[in-house]
């Protein structure tokens, strides 16, 4: 049996990501010597698309993540991580990343396709808009609208965040927006 119709039997004829059962082709994760089924899956073109072009990530498809992350077979579990990875922006991202589990030679695989994060300074201080240093538990204001993505509105500008939480990236903070906790780019925010 080819590796293709194997994987098509494992995956039930479903892109083992998000569950589209059209258009599936097998996707190899990188790094790969040799490809075989412990280190390919089968994924939809919409998936693939958005896996090869990050730039065209949309956060609600990767949704399904919540799924296809608890999949027995360990290729599905680290391309699950990898797309959390690169979601982790998104609150509900993070918090599906942190409930999955990797063995350590199946977490540096999936670490090992992920672009290298930049180094961050996390003793710098998170300055707002003008300068100003953020404290932990001060109140900001947004300075323009900000899309929230995979939440479905648009913080308007002028929009106090009360009770700030800091980050270990200097650049970014946490607060609550319409009752929904996100992480705010310093620079589009001004002590209040």
């Amino acid at each position: 049996m080819a590796l293709f119709e194997s994987l098509l039997d494992r995956s039930q004829s479903k892109c083992e990501l998000c569950g589209k059962t059209e258009s599936l082709s097998l996707y190899a994760i990188p790094p790969v010597n040799k490809t075989d089924e412990n280190n390919s899956i089968i994924a939809c073109d919409i998936c693939q698309d958005q896996i090869n072009n990050s730039e065209k990530m949309d956060t609600n498809h990767w949704r399904c993540l919540n799924e296809s992350m608890w999949s027995e077979y360990l290729p599905v579990q680290v391309m699950s991580y990898r797309m959390l990875s690169l979601l982790k922006s998104e609150v509900w991202a993070q918090d599906l990343l942190e409930q999955l589990y990797l063995e350590e030679s199946a977490l540096e695989w999936a670490k090992s396709g992920l672009p290298a994060e930049e180094e961050i300074d996390s003793s710098a201080p998170t300055l707002d808009s003008n300068g100003t240093r953020l404290m932990e538990g001060d109140s900001v204001t947004l300075i323009k609208d900000l899309d929230v993505k995979g939440a479905g509105f648009t913080a308007k500008r002028g929009t106090l965040v009360r009770n700030i939480s800091l980050t270990n990236n200097p650049k970014h903070i946490e607060g609550k927006v319409n009752g929904i906790q996100i992480v705010l780019v310093a620079n589009f925010l001004k002590k209040a």
